[in-house]
């Protein structure tokens, strides 16, 4: 009686430990899903490419950076202060708007796949480029500042030049983190590293403006467009206003240069 008595206080044990082990696992699971379910209301696929904004609100990460900065907007930019990144024929009929987060994998996609297209166009005076930029990933992705920093190198690019500019935002892109998670850009030294490949940029005042982040304050205004403009996600492209699927659908890819040409075709004006 005793042994079987001991047997039972052993399977009652037993029970309980294995009742305690799989409630831990159902609340470990359901963390998950919590937290896979707030990711997705902030980071879901729009359309199933892309990246959905919608739910966040601000520009996106800590504004410290920017704070007791004055305001300093870079030269080449345009709209109400400078929020527009322009590229190409000032009296070109056409525009192309471009909208980018540089934490974004699928807007490196268009950019690695498209950016030599879009450039040649322009330069073509096919349309102009206006490039806009969000910087919502820092706070969906919990806090960093990769995109706010990029951006504000992306300025200190374009102070020196369009051209620059140009050449500078392929070489993120092509140097894009594989997740966007991973903060990459948030590193003063990886992006002055990463201007060494476009000839001519490391100048005195790039490089004081991305140690010292001189645009932070520009940075903030040119985030905040996003929402301001009630933007859903990145990339966002549209050429005359109607806007184009540039995302293959298979993984970040772009659609082909080719199906991209016929897009621009079929809406010019």
């Amino acid at each position: 009686m005793a042994s079987s008595k001991k047997d039972q206080r052993r399977e009652t044990r037993d029970r309980m430990r294995e009742e305690r082990e799989a409630l831990a696992r159902r609340e470990k699971l359901r963390g998950r899903v919590l937290i896979g379910g707030a990711l997705v209301a902030v980071l879901a696929l729009a359309v199933g490419i892309g990246m959905y904004a919608a739910n966040s609100s601000g520009s996106g990460g800590s504004a410290d950076e920017a704070a007791g900065k004055p305001f300093v907007q870079p030269a080449n930019t345009t709209g109400k202060d400078g929020i527009v990144i322009p590229y190409g024929k000032a009296d070109a009929k056409n525009v192309l708007s471009v909208w980018l987060d540089p934490r974004c994998p699928y807007c490196a996609g268009v950019e690695i796949g498209l950016g030599k297209t879009i450039k040649e166009q322009a330069d073509a005076g096919t349309y102009r480029v206006e490039y806009h930029f969000a910087t919502f990933l820092d706070k969906a992705l919990g806090g960093g500042k990769g995109s706010k920093r990029a951006v504000n190198a992306l300025g200190a690019a374009v102070n020196e030049s369009p051209e620059k500019f140009m050449e500078y935002l392929q070489v993120l892109y092509k140097n894009h983190p594989e997740k966007e998670s991973d903060d990459k850009f948030g590193s003063t030294a990886t992006l002055l590293e990463l201007a060494e490949q476009v000839p001519g940029l490391r100048t005195p005042a790039f490089n004081q403006a991305v140690k010292e982040l001189t645009y932070m304050p520009w940075v903030e205004k040119v985030g905040q467009a996003f929402y301001d403009q009630n933007m859903q996600g990145t990339p966002d492209v549209s050429v005359n206003g109607t806007k184009l699927t540039v995302n293959s659908g298979k993984g970040i890819d772009s659609i082909t240069q080719d199906e991209f040409k016929k897009l621009i075709s079929e809406n010019l004006k």
